[in-house]
C-alpha cells in the first residue's frame, strides 16, 4: 500500500507537503497540490483509516444491535438505517446479541473503546440495568423501543413502533370479524416486548367486554420453531379458540404448521394474524394477515436521530413513534357469534 513517502519520493515533495495537500489542510500551492494527487491516484494511494480516526477521533460508523439474527424483522430496519447513513458518508456495523442480556452488556461495554461514533440498539427488554449500560457507554445512541429512564439520563433517543397499538389493532381485527375466543401467541412474559403487545392484546379485549383468559396465552420465544411446539401444546391441551394473535411473522408461520398438524384449516377453523408483515406473510398458504410494523421508517428515523446528536451536538431527547398499520390477507375469516 502506498504511503505519503512514496508520493513524496515520486513527486520530489516533502512528506509535509504532501500531507498537507492530501488533508487540504495547512498551505499548498495548486500546482503542487495538482500533482500530488496524481501522483496518490497512480500510486492508489489510500488513506488510512484508523491514523484518521485517531487524530480526528471519528470513525464515520455506527453500530447497529440487533438480539436476534434470523428474525426477518429487522432486515428492513438495516436496511433503512444504512442507505440513511450513507447519506452522511457513514458506514453501518452489525452487532449480534444473541437475544442475551448478558451479551448486550458486554457489547455496550466495549464499546467504551470508541470505534464507532454511534448506536442503534435494539433488545426485547429494556431493563434500568441496560439503559445504565448505554449510560455509562457515553456514545449518541438511539434505542427502538420506549423508555422511560428513573432518573435523569437523557442522552439516548426513542424510535419505535407503537407496540401496544400494534397487538391491539390485531386482536381488534379479530373481534370485528366475530371472534370471541382469541389466543395471545407471544414471548418471554417477562420482557418488555412481549408486555407491551399484551398489554395491546388485553386492551382490545376489555374494550368488548371479553375477558382475557390466562389459558389462551401461550409463550414461546419469537422463533418459528418455539411457536409450533408451544401452540402444538397448546392444541393438545383442548383449549377452545377461534383466532390468534401472533407476536411477529415467524410465530404464525409456526402456528400455521401447528394446526395443519392437527387437521385444522386456517382460517376456516382458526384464523392467525401476525405482526411485522415480512416477506414471510406471501410464502405461507392462505397469505397471512399482518400488522406492519414499518420497520424500514424506523431505521431510517433511528439513523438521522443518531447522526443529529453527533453532527449538531444535540444533549436532549426526542422521541418518534409510528403508529403499526393492519394489512389484510387471507388468514383471517368472519366468525358467527
Amino acid at each position: 500500500m502506498a504511503t505519503i513517502y512514496d508520493i513524496a519520493d515520486k513527486t520530489g515533495f516533502s512528506a509535509s507537503t504532501v500531507a498537507r495537500a492530501l488533508s487540504g489542510s495547512g498551505y499548498c500551492s495548486a500546482g503542487a497540490k495538482a500533482a500530488i494527487l496524481e501522483a496518490a491516484a497512480e500510486l492508489g494511494y489510500v488513506p488510512h483509516q484508523a491514523a484518521k480516526t485517531l487524530k480526528n477521533n471519528i470513525t464515520q460508523k455506527i453500530m447497529m444491535c440487533i438480539p436476534d439474527i434470523m428474525n426477518p424483522y429487522y432486515f428492513e430496519m438495516i436496511h433503512g438505517a444504512a442507505i440513511t447513513l450513507e447519506q452522511y458518508g457513514y458506514s453501518i456495523l452489525l452487532g449480534y446479541t444473541m437475544h442475551s442480556p448478558q451479551k448486550e452488556l458486554e457489547v455496550l461495554d466495549s464499546l467504551k473503546g470508541r470505534y464507532v461514533d454511534g448506536l442503534i440498539f435494539g433488545s426485547f427488554d429494556y431493563s434500568p440495568q441496560l439503559i445504565g449500560a448505554i449510560q455509562d457507554m457515553g456514545l449518541p445512541t438511539v434505542i427502538t423501543s420506549y423508555y422511560q429512564s428513573p432518573g435523569s439520563f437523557q442522552d439516548y433517543d426513542c424510535v419505535y413502533v407503537d407496540q401496544p397499538r400494534a397487538a391491539w389493532t390485531a386482536t381488534r381485527y379479530c373481534i370485528e370479524k366475530g371472534h370471541r375466543r382469541i389466543a395471545f401467541l407471544g414471548g418471554n412474559a417477562k420482557e418488555q416486548n412481549t408486555r407491551e403487545r399484551y398489554e395491546g392484546y388485553r386492551r382490545a379485549l376489555e374494550e368488548s367486554l371479553l375477558p382475557a383468559a390466562k389459558p389462551l396465552a401461550v409463550h414461546a420465544d419469537f422463533t418459528r420453531e418455539g411457536a409450533y411446539g408451544a401452540f402444538t401444546e397448546f392444541l393438545r391441551r383442548g383449549e377452545p379458540c377461534t383466532a390468534v394473535v401472533a407476536c411477529n411473522d415467524l410465530m404464525g408461520v409456526g402456528c400455521m404448521k401447528a394446526c395443519a398438524d392437527f387437521g385444522l384449516r386456517v382460517p376456516e377453523d382458526i384464523s392467525i394474524v401476525a405482526l411485522d408483515n415480512t416477506e414471510y406473510c406471501l410464502c405461507t398458504n392462505p397469505a397471512m394477515t399482518s400488522v406492519d410494523m414499518l420497520q424500514g421508517q424506523v431505521g431510517k428515523e433511528s439513523a438521522a436521530f443518531v447522526m443529529d446528536r453527533i453532527l449538531n451536538k444535540r444533549s436532549f431527547q426526542k422521541n418518534m413513534a409510528f403508529t403499526p398499520v393492519l394489512v389484510e390477507r387471507e388468514s383471517v375469516c368472519a366468525r358467527t357469534p
